[in-house]
């Protein structure tokens, strides 16, 4: 019985790292990651007016962090393109010259 016992025991224990291990969903996480924080700053250097600040950090966001979500929009900005559609808009001179 004892035998039985410790195989079982043993068993369960030996199981455990499977059904704890998971991938997190990245929509559930509780912490920025580092590229979350650093678009965060660059865009708090932008708000309070110290650009340089903001675009050295975009820049250090790009190159150390080319995975993160927010590298294609850090690229914009860089390049002097909005953000996003509805953060300074730019619209075709060629559709205005029609009008």
């Amino acid at each position: 019985m004892k035998i039985i016992a410790a195989g079982a025991l043993l068993a369960a224990l030996g199981t455990a790292p499977m059904q704890c291990r998971h991938d997190p969903d990245p929509n559930l996480r509780r912490e920025d990651s580092a590229g979350d924080a650093l678009y965060a700053l660059a865009q708090d250097f932008h708000a309070k007016g110290n650009d340089e600040a903001s675009k050295q950090t975009l820049r250090y966001l790009v190159e150390h962090y080319p995975s993160n979500r927010h590298v294609p929009a850090a690229k914009a900005e860089l390049e002097g393109a909005p953000a996003s559609p509805d953060r300074n808009a730019k619209t075709d001179p060629k559709a205005d010259a029609g009008k």
